[in-house]
């Protein structure tokens, strides 16, 4: 196999969550490029529909099934609509999550739970009911969570967000030592990327202040996350595990300017 070779996935099956826009619809689409067939999970079918065409174009088959990660029964019905479709379960993508930054005094303590529950719950869930399907199916497979720099450097205002990233980066590291050998679990620490997310509060004001914060001089791009996700879910990773692959523009501090409690920037 050459070295290119081991980037492939020809032949393998990829659940991706919050494939619908930004950071998912990106490694959805990265993927079937690489040979993968896709399921995709998001709440919005139309959004699904349009990454559906993106993946049929690359001569791959996509599966939309629209899903709230936040209804954990429905995370069972994408499994199994992902097996009675292709029969099998290599990669799993827990992509969903998020919350906007607020001051603790404006987060009440079941806003804090709902970030905990939608950024690391739901893919406690899925990857426990995907990894053994892996191994039965597939004989082994690949997760990835995708966390953030928000879980590893603290900050103001970013105190539900970053306390749920850090939490799931270090279920990543957990996983990955009882799943091994035969599923790999690594996360993704994403820096400040251009998405429909990000674009509701950036300005040219609060760009450049980001952009001069980050070492690489530029917000990061979807593309930038999907080549990371291809590389930990494809054989070219198969000896890395419980590993937080940095895919940040070399932050080590959030480039996100907050206001402390009592006066003063983060």
């Amino acid at each position: 196999m050459s070295i290119f070779e081991k980037f492939s996935l020809d032949g393998k099956v990829a659940v991706v969550t919050g494939a619908g826009k930004g950071i998912g619809a990106g490694i959805a689409k990265a993927f079937a490029e690489a040979g993968a067939d896709v399921v995709l999970a998001s709440r919005t079918e139309s959004d699904l529909n349009q990454v559906a065409a993106a993946v049929a174009s690359a001569g791959r088959k996509a599966l939309v099934v629209p899903t709230d990660v936040m209804e954990i029964e429905q995370l069972g019905n994408l499994v199994d609509r992902a097996m009675a479709e292709f029969g099998r379960i290599d990669i799993l993508v827990n992509n969903a999550g998020g919350f906007p930054p607020k001051p603790v005094s404006h987060t009440s303590v079941e806003q804090f739970e709902e970030a905990f529950r939608f950024n690391v719950s739901t893919a406690f869930e899925l990857s426990r009911i995907c990894a053994p399907i892996m191994v039965d199916s597939a004989g082994g497979g690949a997760i990835l969570n995708i966390s953030s720099v928000a879980g590893q450097y603290p900050a103001p205002c970013f105190s539900a967000y970053g306390t749920a990233k850090g939490a799931l980066s270090f279920l990543t590291k957990e996983l990955a030592q009882e799943y091994a050998p035969k599923v790999r679990v690594n996360a993704i620490a994403v820096g400040s990327t251009r998405t429909d997310a990000l674009k509701t509060i950036l300005n040219e004001e609060i760009e450049q202040a980001m952009v001069e914060l980050t070492p690489m001089a530029r917000l990061g791009e979807v593309e930038d996350i999907a080549m990371g996700a291809l590389y930990l879910c494809s054989p070219a990773a198969s000896y890395v595990t419980g590993d937080i692959l940095g895919v940040n523009g070399g932050l080590e501090r959030l480039n996100m300017q907050m206001p402390r409690a009592w006066g003063g920037m983060g």
